[in-house]
């Protein structure tokens, strides 16, 4: 999904919508740009050609390290063999000794919104759009809701997003998800929170969902409406009943921890984002392989990434999650404003947030949003991972005048030291 349906198609349409609302900035220095020329269906060829050439590219390195590739349906016979079905490899089977599932998910469906890819969409039918639609209408908030908001945005659609909790983003930092959110609303995405969807139903050229927010019925008319709900394990039908594999309510594989065992003693990568499962796949292929893995993966070391403009990045403790458990932090806040570069570069909007334990000034969490939130956040990564503390981060030098400014002077910040603020 990541490369062919996922991250990186979607990241070519945001580069591209990127640069379609850059061009209001040249026109505020006098050039003129004529915009009715666009068409979508190149911008989404160009998308395509990002992750066939990727594609393309992983095939290849397979090729390379003489790895067979069978194109085939896979259910598991007991705990070592796979029967294969479809394709020149039906009614074969392969046995091995150890099995890795990784069968990746799907978009979750729910009741009253069944997809068929022609007015409700998935993310997949999202990305295959050749022609834009007039409005839509978006349920689900969270990092894929948020980033087709700010595409279809961007090329003029007309857009309102619907989220059942009080704020975008609910899997992220308060404070950073209202940064993001305010500049949806700038941007003139109709941004409901606390809002509930409860049904579909026709409405001649347009869908009609039916909505409640805060207690109070209403409806919203669109022309597509995009069911971003969530994702669900592929783990139904592969025969995991046989291999005595077990399974949650949800479907996702039951493992003995960070190394990803499971009770079958099969290996398994168990997460749902692309990088903490190519992280933990690369693990249980060590651990096959009888390399020392330690105690697996720390799940405080694994950014989360969405990549609207502005950017949205954190990883470790959140704010809310330390008052919920009574967890003693110091927290200190620098927004981008008070960074030369980004004032030079027209990109003010935006913060770096560092949760510090306040005895001992180690790093516990951080969050940024703004311009290249997503690259800024590794140098608060590595010093969490290092042990370093917030003091050795604003003790560095950095280069003058560039973003990570902010990095530093928030890292100044939690002990009450920022120099720009």
């Amino acid at each position: 999904m990541c490369l062919n349906w996922g991250c990186i198609p979607s990241k070519s349409l945001i580069h591209q919508a990127s640069q379609f609302r850059a061009l209001a900035e040249m026109e505020a220095v006098g050039v003129g740009v004529d915009r009715r020329g666009l068409d979508y269906g190149r911008v989404q060829a160009r998308s395509r050609e990002a992750a066939d050439t990727l594609a393309r590219g992983v095939a290849a390195l397979l090729k390379k390290n003489n790895v067979d590739v069978v194109m085939a349906r896979g259910t598991l016979r007991g705990r070592g063999g796979i029967a294969l079905s479809g394709g020149q490899a039906d009614g074969s089977t392969i046995e091995a000794k150890t099995i890795i599932v990784a069968t990746g998910s799907r978009p979750l469906r729910v009741p009253g919104f069944a997809i068929d890819e022609k007015v409700v969409l998935s993310s997949t039918g999202a990305l295959s759009l050749e022609v834009l639609p007039a409005s839509m209408a978006i349920l689900g908030a969270g990092a894929v809701g948020c980033e087709f908001a700010f595409v279809m945005n961007a090329f003029g659609v007309r857009v309102t997003l619907l989220e059942v909790a009080p704020h975008i983003l609910p899997a992220e930092d308060h404070e950073v998800a209202a940064v993001l959110e305010a500049s949806l609303r700038r941007s003139g995405i109709d941004v409901r929170t606390n809002t509930r969807a409860l049904g579909l139903r026709e409405g001649g050229a347009e869908a009609i969902v039916d909505i409640e927010t805060a207690g109070k019925p209403a409806s919203v008319r669109a022309e597509k409406i995009l069911a971003a709900f969530g994702r669900t394990p592929n783990t139904d039908g592969i025969g995991l009943d046989a291999a005595g594999v077990a399974v949650d309510p949800a479907g996702r594989i039951l493992t003995d921890g960070p190394p990803g065992r499971t009770n079958a003693r099969a290996s398994t990568p168990s997460a749902t984002s692309p990088r903490r499962s190519s992280n933990e796949g690369e693990i249980a292929v060590e651990r096959i392989a009888g390399r020392p893995v330690g105690a697996g993966l720390d799940p405080d070391l694994v950014p989360s990434a969405v990549y609207c403009e502005p950017q949205v990045v954190g990883f470790g403790l959140r704010e809310d999650e330390a008052r919920r458990e009574s967890v003693r932090y110091a927290a200190s806040v620098f927004p981008y404003r008070g960074a030369g570069k980004s004032v030079a570069v027209g990109r003010t909007t935006g913060l770096v947030k560092i949760l510090a334990a306040p005895d001992t000034g180690e790093i516990l969490g951080a969050h940024i949003v703004g311009q290249d939130a997503t690259e800024l956040i590794h140098e608060l990564l590595l010093a969490k991972a290092a042990e370093l503390t917030a003091e050795d981060v604003a003790g560095m030098i950095h280069a003058h005048p560039t973003l990570s400014e902010a990095v530093m002077e928030a890292a100044r910040g939690v002990e009450g030291r920022p120099i720009h603020l």
